[in-house]
């Protein structure tokens, strides 16, 4: 297993294609935009290596035997998704951000699932291919991008009826070495932290959409892939002089569109093409997977809860009933999003490739309640914190030596707490609620892993309406069949 420090000298020498802010970025590792997210991955090598967590951070390699990092394993019992449940939330705990993992963590478990049913259909060589590749990716320690989601065009159309078939990223030539793929892929957490890109169709398919049916993995760096970093709000903080406006100066998360312009991939990274029947299935084990992953968002909910807490005293309100039963609350909610993670997990069996699948709907219910009940914690956060959270004047204007005095004077709360301390504590809760963080929290919370109507779609698939029916029927004692 790497070390952080080997991750981030990993990350040196790829030479990724980055824009941002109309220009190209040379040193991408050590961009002050970037860095935190950089940060925030680079943990998930360094817990792997702690005594403290090394039961959770890592697993046994069903291929080789081997401690593999956790985020490069494939699940082989229930334990082993209960355990991811409980790295996703130990991770947003001690990060307060996204730490940008999960996404490659369950790309490599749908596919071994995806792989192993499309050869038992049809005697080709997929899941030998991606044994290798997972080999590969295990024995290296590598971090991964899940790249699912497509930038759509119109979405009235499927991906063959697009006026530009780019919308949709697809096969624009083959030949006896591999294809050539051309299209985008939108939203991509950590891309520019990762040394594999792993490719996934982003909706059910019918036969004419079959050259949009593919998946594949590729180096990160690869010739023609090219990385258009996305905003968050507040980001330019990060270049200022003033540490403490940053909120969480140390860690965050990133996004970014992720453009492959011809780009050729050998046939031993393919895992999947024109096999157009079971791109939806891909979809939906991925989907399940990480809609279990948001048990991070439990994580962030931690320190949060902490951060409101702490400025409840800093201000002097911690006493009051109210105060009191909103940080209940706060726990309540927080303490359900983690609880719709494990029981997924537990109830998790096993699929014909030996891998471990979450149970869909359970799954789906714990990304549903993800789409809400994070945005009413930060909510009462920020009832909690008071409107300062949104005044508060600058670092430099604290540090100045014409109005500093009469901030750090006027500011102060508790008398037995500093004002830089103060201001430290809202600008956390500031960061998570509305800067960077909160693209990890409260916006992930709502699109990541899929829209909140996209499980409801799956959620009405698999709640089993006709047998809940058939109890209540049977229970109030209606026979026979209904011509409704």
């Amino acid at each position: 297993m790497m070390t952080a420090k080997e991750y981030e000298a990993s990350l040196r020498r790829l030479n990724l294609k980055v824009y941002m802010f109309g220009r190209r970025i040379e040193n991408v590792v050590d961009d002050p935009i970037i860095r935190p997210s950089m940060n925030a991955v680079a943990l998930t090598y360094g817990l792997a290596h702690d005594p403290a967590y090394r039961e959770i951070m890592t697993a046994t390699s069903h291929l080789t035997g081997k401690t593999i990092n956790r985020f490069c394993h494939i699940h082989q019992s229930a334990d082993d998704l209960v355990k991811k449940t409980d790295m996703g939330r130990l991770m947003g705990s001690m990060t307060g951000s996204c730490f940008q993992r999960c996404v490659g963590m369950d790309s490599l478990n749908a596919l071994s699932v995806t792989t192993f049913d499309i050869d038992a259909e049809y005697g080709t060589a997929y899941y030998k291919r991606f044994l290798k590749y997972l080999e590969y990716v295990q024995e290296n320690d590598l971090t991964c991008d899940g790249a699912m989601t497509d930038t759509k065009g119109d979405r009235s159309l499927p991906p063959h009826q697009q006026p530009d078939p780019d919308m949709y990223l697809h096969v624009v030539k083959e030949d006896e070495n591999g294809i050539v793929v051309r299209g985008a892929k939108a939203h991509q957490t950590g891309a520019v932290n990762s040394h594999e890109i792993i490719v996934m169709p982003t909706v059910s398919m019918r036969e004419a959409d079959q050259d949009f049916a593919v998946s594949f993995a590729l180096p990160s760096d690869t010739e023609g892939i090219i990385y258009i970093m996305g905003r968050q709000s507040c980001d330019t903080r990060k270049l200022e002089k003033g540490r403490i406006d940053c909120g969480n100066p140390l860690f965050g998360g990133h996004e970014a569109l992720v453009v492959f312009d011809n780009v050729f991939v050998p046939w031993e990274r393919v895992f999947m093409y024109k096999e157009y029947e079971f791109a939806g299935r891909l979809v939906e084990q991925f989907a399940s997977y990480h809609r279990q992953s948001y048990a991070c968002k439990s994580g962030v909910g931690d320190v949060l809860i902490g951060a409101a807490q702490t400025i409840a005293e800093f201000n002097g309100t911690h006493k009051a009933s109210h105060i009191k039963d909103k940080i209940i609350e706060m726990t309540h909610l927080n303490e359900t999003l983690y609880a719709g993670s494990v029981a997924c997990a537990c109830k998790g069996e096993k699929q014909p490739s030996g891998t471990y699948l979450v149970h869909t709907l359970l799954a789906n219910v714990c990304k549903q309640n993800v789409t809400r009940l994070p945005f009413e914690i930060a909510r009462l956060a920020q009832d909690i914190a008071g409107g300062l959270m949104v005044t508060l004047p600058s670092d430099e204007d604290f540090n100045s030596a014409e109005v500093g005095p009469w901030l750090n004077k006027y500011l102060k709360g508790n008398d037995s707490v500093s004002t830089t301390d103060r201001r430290r504590v809202l600008r956390f809760i500031e960061n998570l609620c509305l800067g960077t963080a909160a693209v990890g929290y409260l916006t992930e919370s709502m699109h990541g892993a899929g829209s909140p109507q996209a499980q409801r779609i799956m959620i009405a698939r698999q709640s089993d309406i006709q047998k809940k029916q058939a109890l209540a029927k049977k229970l109030c004692g209606i026979t026979g069949k209904s011509n409704v």
